[in-house]
C-alpha cells in the first residue's frame, strides 16, 4: 500500500500574544483609550462596563465579550454598581478568518467561558508577569513552566476563536423568525427572570431542579429546555455559577474567610468549594483573594505616588 499524506488547513493561526490580563477595575474607573496594531478582546467576567470602539459606545454585562481590530481606537469605563472583573487579551494574527470579529460583540455560552478559564489557567502556569496589573505591556515567561504550556495558550486561543465563529456564524445563518413569536419570547424571558430571582434568593441553600420545578409548576424537561434556550446552559450549572460569583463578591469585600464562605453557600466542605471555584474560574479561592489584594495594593500605591508627585 502507498500512503499519501493530507495537509490540513489552519483556519486561524495565532502568531504571538501581546498581553493577558485578568483583573478587577475600581468602581467609576475610566480608561481614556488607545489604539495599537494588533487584535484585542475584552471579556466581562463580572459587572457592567461601557466600551468605546472608534466612535461607537457599547454596554457590556457579565458574560459579554467585544473584539477590537488592529488600529481601532478603544476606551472603557465602569458604569455598574459593582467593581467589574475583566479579562483582556491581545494577540497578533494575519488569518483572513479574523475579519469575522470586526465590530463584533457576543454573549458567551458556558462552553466558551470555560475555554477562557483554561487560557487563564495556562497563563498562570506560563507567565512570570502578574495578570492582575493591566499596565504591563510585555509578558515575561516562566523558566519553570510546565511542558507545552506556551503552545497550550495558543491552542486554547485558536480553539476559542474557531468556536466563536462556528457558533455565532451558524446561529445567525440558521435563525428563523417564524420559529417563535415576540409574545412567546417575552413570556419565556419573564419566566426565566422569575426563576433567576428565586435562585438568587436561595443562593445559600442546596437548591435542586425538583425544588424549582415544584415552585414554578414546570416539568424538568421544560425547565432544562428553557435554560438551554435562554442561557445556553443547564439549571444547576447556572446555579453553581451564581454561587461562585457570590463567593467572588464576598472575597472582594473581605467580610468572611474561605471556610466561612464555603459554609455560608452550603458547600459540603472547604476542599469541595475550592474544587468548584477552580473549575469555574481557573484559579483557587486563595489565589483569587491574593489577586484581589494585589490589585488593591497596586491601585493604592499608584494613588500614593500620584499624591507625592503633586
Amino acid at each position: 500500500m502507498t500512503y499519501i499524506k493530507t495537509k490540513l488547513k489552519r483556519s486561524i493561526n495565532i502568531e504571538a500574544i501581546i498581553t493577558l490580563h485578568y483583573f478587577e477595575y475600581m468602581k467609576n474607573f475610566e480608561f481614556k483609550g488607545e489604539s495599537h496594531n494588533f487584535w484585542e478582546f475584552l471579556y466581562v467576567d463580572k459587572g457592567t462596563v461601557a466600551v468605546r470602539a472608534d466612535d461607537n459606545w457599547t454596554t457590556l454585562n457579565t458574560g459579554d465579550i467585544i473584539f477590537h481590530q488592529p488600529n481601532e481606537f478603544h476606551a472603557i469605563k465602569s458604569i455598574g454598581k459593582d467593581s467589574p472583573n475583566l479579562v483582556v487579551m491581545s494577540f497578533t494574527s494575519d488569518s483572513p478568518a479574523m475579519s469575522f470579529f470586526i465590530q463584533k460583540s457576543f454573549t458567551l455560552s458556558m462552553e466558551e467561558r470555560s475555554i477562557i478559564s483554561k487560557i487563564i489557567t495556562e497563563g498562570r502556569h506560563t507567565l512570570a508577569t502578574p495578570m492582575h496589573i493591566p499596565s504591563i505591556e510585555q509578558v515575561q515567561l516562566r523558566e519553570d513552566a510546565p511542558f507545552g504550556s506556551q503552545q497550550m495558550i495558543l491552542l486554547y486561543l485558536e480553539l476559542f476563536l474557531i468556536t466563536l465563529i462556528r457558533e455565532h456564524r451558524e446561529a445567525s445563518a440558521t435563525s428563523d423568525p417564524r420559529t417563535s413569536s415576540p409574545e412567546k419570547e417575552s413570556a419565556e424571558h419573564e419566566r426565566i427572570n422569575e426563576i433567576l430571582k428565586y435562585m438568587e434568593f436561595h443562593i445559600c441553600e442546596k437548591l435542586t431542579v425538583k425544588d424549582i420545578c415544584d415552585t414554578f409548576s414546570i416539568s424538568r424537561s421544560a425547565l432544562q429546555s428553557l435554560f438551554h434556550e435562554q442561557l445556553d446552559c443547564g439549571v444547576i450549572d447556572y446555579f453553581n455559577q451564581m454561587k461562585i460569583q457570590r463567593a467572588k463578591d464576598i472575597i472582594c469585600d473581605g467580610s468572611m474567610n474561605l471556610t466561612e464562605i464555603a459554609y455560608f453557600l452550603s458547600y459540603s466542605s472547604l476542599p469541595y468549594f475550592s474544587k468548584q471555584f477552580r473549575i469555574a474560574t481557573g484559579m483557587s479561592p486563595s489565589a483569587y483573594a491574593s489577586s484581589v489584594k494585589g490589585i488593591t495594593d497596586a491601585l493604592r500605591n499608584g494613588k500614593e505616588r500620584g499624591r507625592e508627585a503633586e
